[in-house]
Formats: C-alpha cells, structure tokens, sequence
C-alpha cells in the first residue's frame, strides 16, 4: 500500500501478519516488561519493518527508542514514520538528505467508535462530512480523517518539536485519494502538508511526505 502512496527514494515496508519472529534489541524489550502479546507482536513486527527499511537504506539496523513525545528516534541521517493497526505493521524511512519529514498511519477500515468523531474534527471538517458521504459512501470518512491527523502530527513533530492538537489543524479530504493539512496555529513555522490516502481491504493508510528540495513546507 505504501508504495503506491510515497514516492522513491523513500524505503517503504509493511506486513500484513506477525508470523516471521522479530528479533529486538535489549533496550527494545526493556521497554516491554510484561506486555501481553498482542503488544509484543506490533511492536516487534513494526521495528522488524523498520529494520528492512534501514536495509534498504543501506544504513546498519539498530534500536528504535522512543522519545520524549512517543515518537520513534531514528538513526543519525534518518527520517522516518511507523504504524500498526490490525492486520497491518509498516514503517516508511529516509535519508534526511532527500526528505525532511515523514508520517504514516493505518486504520482499521471501519466506522470510528461513537464520539471520536465529535473529539476530533473542527467544524469546517464536520461541514464537508456530509459531501464526501454523497461522493463515495462506501468509504468510513471520521476513520479516514483521524488516520489524517495522525499522520500530519507524525510529520509536524519532528521538523517542529511542539504538541499539536487534533483541534490545531484543519484537513480537506479529497474523494482522489488526496489530502490537505492546514495547520492553525497562529506562529506556525510550518503551514500545512500535503497527503495521500488509500483503502485496501480492512485497512486505510495516510501518508505525509516532504522532500528536502521543497524550499518550505506546503501552503
């Protein structure tokens, strides 16, 4: 799925099961303690993909910590995103040369619990609920647009190092598999990025990718 929505020289790997054992550092099970293992199996098939990522990359696999926000610490030289829903773990990465962010997130294709909607959207993104329901009901638009969200952040926080709230930014779906994120803070160093998304089966992927070359990110 991935590849069809970041483009090259990005390292995009995913699984679709936990059957081939992940093999983590001892810091990384350090971090498990007791975790049940429905835990242990996303979080080691996820840095698994991480790691055949880094492969790619020609970079040498090694432990991927988290830090102070939760969000993954990646090698020297290295920008990267991880996700894990049911049925589905990948990890997109980079040289930091070629790209100064990355974000991905997958959902489960299914409508979002009652009142995660309400939680999360602003009122110009309930406003446009209603429209793309009529242009393709077949798609679980409140999933598509949390999954949206969390992949803006996933970007946003590594070129920033701030919180951004779901209420901070306001993302434009679009029934072509795109996406817009308008960040709404007002001394925002960034002022939104540009998505993609695409449904397969049971699951839904957004992915946020900002070339280096790109002077500042997108508008």
């Amino acid at each position: 799925m991935l590849e069809q929505l970041l483009p090259p020289p990005i390292a995009a790997v995913e699984r679709y099961n936990d059957e081939q054992p992940a093999e983590l550092f001892p810091e990384e099970e350090a971090l498990l303690g007791n975790a049940v293992p429905k835990r242990r199996n996303e979080f080691g098939t996820a840095r698994a993909c991480a790691r055949d990522a880094m492969r790619l990359l020609g970079v040498e696999p090694a432990a991927i910590l988290p830090g102070p926000k939760r969000e993954p610490l990646w090698p020297d030289g290295v920008v990267g995103s991880l996700t894990h829903c049911s049925g589905y773990r990948a990890a997109a990465l980079a040289h930091q040369r070629d790209f100064q962010t990355i974000g991905i997130d997958a959902e489960p294709h299914a409508p979002a619990p009652d009142g995660v909607l309400g939680a999360i959207a602003i009122p110009a993104e309930l406003d446009r609920m209603p429209g793309l329901k009529a242009e393709d009901p077949k798609i679980c638009w409140d999933r598509l647009l949390f999954s949206a969200k969390e992949s803006t952040y996933k970007a946003w926080y590594p070129v920033t190092r701030r919180w951004l709230g779901f209420e901070d930014a306001d993302i434009t779906l679009s029934a072509d598999g795109t996406f817009h994120s308008r960040i709404l803070l007002p001394d925002s160093p960034v002022a939104g990025f540009d998505g993609r998304w695409l449904v397969q089966g049971d699951v839904l992927v957004t992915a946020i990718a900002v070339p280096q070359r790109e002077t500042r990110l997108s508008d």
